[in-house]
């Protein structure tokens, strides 16, 4: 993708990808918020997100605590300087009930009017080192926040840990980059990743030097 900013992947482990903007663009369905190239991950083992199904994933909510994403380190992945934190926002109950997500996609707009922390949840902004580009990691787990404003960071630094907090129906990682710090009023940017497996969906397992993972991939660092 020309312009694209490289990263390294946020965390070890395997991930599945979903809102990818491999799939479409802008790959959250929006401009609006520096979104247009954002891409989220979700912790698995096998392809499975939780170790649990019960009632309750099928008819209501689930506490996030059961989720392989919840607590995992989300990592810097790129070297910079931290320009924001935000932290202190709960972590909202799992939803894969359709019946649940219905109700969520109802209340999707009062969010987007209470502003980035109701969106974002708890996050954090890094300025890379090359000039106008700054890279959000956000849904973190409340109370997980590890770095501070001014703080440099190497690649593979903790920032955080995963968390449900935000606009978020399970625990997972939200990765943009822009190109200024206030997703209000700054535009998305390309991304892609470097040095990572990808298993696609018919099982093939591949190795990506430089790319943007397919939807429903799951990846891993090599």
């Amino acid at each position: 993708m020309a312009g694209a900013v490289e990263l390294s992947l946020p965390f070890t482990g395997t991930w599945l990808v979903q809102n990818s903007p491999a799939r479409r663009v802008p790959s959250h369905g929006t401009h609006l918020f520096a979104t247009t190239y954002a891409i989220d991950f979700v912790a698995v083992r096998g392809r499975r997100t939780a170790a649990v199904r019960d009632w309750r994933t099928a008819l209501g909510t689930e506490p996030p605590g059961r989720f392989h994403a919840y607590g995992l380190p989300v990592l810097a992945p790129a070297p910079g300087t931290v320009v924001a934190v935000h932290d202190g926002e709960p972590d909202h109950e799992a939803r894969r009930s359709p019946l649940a997500l219905v109700g969520y996609a109802l209340t999707q707009a009062s969010r987007a009017r209470a502003g980035g922390a109701a969106l974002a949840g708890n996050h954090v902004v890094l300025a890379l080192d090359a000039p106008r580009v700054f890279v959000v990691l956000a849904h973190l787990r409340s109370g997980s926040v590890a770095v501070r404003p001014g703080q440099r960071v190497a690649t593979g630094d903790e920032v955080g840990r995963c968390g449900s907090s935000g606009n978020s129906t399970q625990p997972h990682v939200h990765v943009q980059v822009m190109d200024g710090p206030d997703p209000l009023v700054a535009r998305g940017v390309p991304l892609v990743f470097r040095t990572f497996r990808e298993r696609r969906r018919g099982g093939t397992t591949v190795e990506v030097a430089r790319g943007v993972p397919a939807e429903r991939a799951v990846v891993e660092p090599a």
